[in-house]
């Protein structure tokens, strides 16, 4: 009936089988970042913010999220993630917190959706410790940067 690979012969959705592929090192990464006033870029920067060190939190809250992802995700697989590094960088500039997050395993599924949910909840969590400070926050531009392993080989945004 369908070609769709999340959809059996009578249009229900179902896991993908991936038993067949063959385990390799599989890598991603994934950024976004969040947008605020330069006062509470301050705030976070000289850790002044009630809720604690905003950025230990967001980092652990990403890592967490990474190891969930196959929950919180249909049909998305579980997998044993081998690392997940969260890592931020401040940019008073454009008063942002850039998140970055990577993902490994060896396995025979990619991991990219690990990466951008590590990015998305560490995101939140920045949010959620500055939101009394800071009602006009932006969450943006979450997106895969690289991924290697599999049979697609590597790929990455910069090249494409």
């Amino acid at each position: 009936m369908s070609t769709f690979t999340h959809l059996d012969q009578h249009g229900q959705a179902n896991m993908v089988d991936i038993s067949d592929k063959p385990a390799s090192i599989r890598e991603a990464s994934a950024r976004g970042f969040v947008k605020m006033q330069p006062a509470t870029l301050h705030m976070i920067e000289q850790q002044q913010l009630a809720k604690g060190d905003v950025l230990t939190t967001a980092r652990i809250a990403g890592i967490q999220a990474a190891k969930r992802c196959g929950e919180l995700i249909p049909l998305c697989h579980p997998l044993m993630l081998s690392k997940v590094a969260v890592n931020f960088e401040l940019d008073p500039a454009n008063h942002k917190v850039w998140i970055t997050a990577s993902c490994k395993l060896t396995g025979s599924t990619g991991v990219e959706m690990e990466a951008l949910t590590a990015v998305s909840v560490a995101a939140l969590t920045l949010f959620d410790m500055c939101k009394a400070v800071d009602k006009h926050m932006q969450i943006g531009g979450i997106e895969v940067m690289s991924k290697s392993g599999g049979n697609h080989g590597e790929w990455t945004r910069d090249a494409d």
